[in-house]
Parts: C-alpha cells; sequence; structure tokens
C-alpha cells in the first residue's frame, strides 16, 4: 500500500495565521526570524540556514521547520523519500 503525503505550504499564509502555527509547535518569533523556545534562531537542519517566517516549511507528521528556500526541504525528501 502507497501512502501518499500532501505538503502545504504556508508562504501564502498569514503573519498572525504562521505565528499561532510555530506558537503551536512551540516556537517564537520576532515577525521575521524563528526561534527555539531557548531564544536561539531556528537553522535548518540541512543546510544551517536560517528559517524566516516568509520561507518556513513544516515537514508534515512532525515538528521540523526548514528554509525552503535553501534546498532544505529537497534534501529531507531526498533522505526520507522512502518513507513518505
Amino acid at each position: 500500500m502507497a501512502i501518499s503525503v500532501d505538503l502545504i505550504s504556508v508562504k501564502d499564509l498569514s503573519i498572525k495565521t504562521k505565528l499561532a502555527l510555530i506558537e503551536e509547535l512551540g516556537y517564537t518569533s520576532d515577525g521575521v526570524f524563528v526561534f527555539n523556545s531557548d531564544g536561539t534562531k531556528v537553522l535548518d537542519r540541512y543546510t544551517s540556514a536560517e528559517v524566516k517566517l516568509e520561507n518556513m516549511a513544516i515537514v508534515p507528521g512532525s515538528i521540523i521547520l526548514l528554509n525552503e528556500d535553501s534546498g532544505g526541504l529537497l534534501k529531507y525528501i531526498e533522505e526520507h523519500g522512502d518513507e513518505l
């Protein structure tokens, strides 16, 4: 049985919606960057690019935040494609 995962872009969501979403996931923001609970900037785990509200991607079924513009999402799919 094949499993399909739909990616939902958060780029077109309002700032207010993005802020509510990341707060629900345990993150904060200054309106530009996304911060961990300890106040450090969230970095894309694959590219080390800073994750901003304007270019963040949330991996379905997780709380992994990636920088959609840096190629982190593509690298995630390459690494976990068989699981998706």
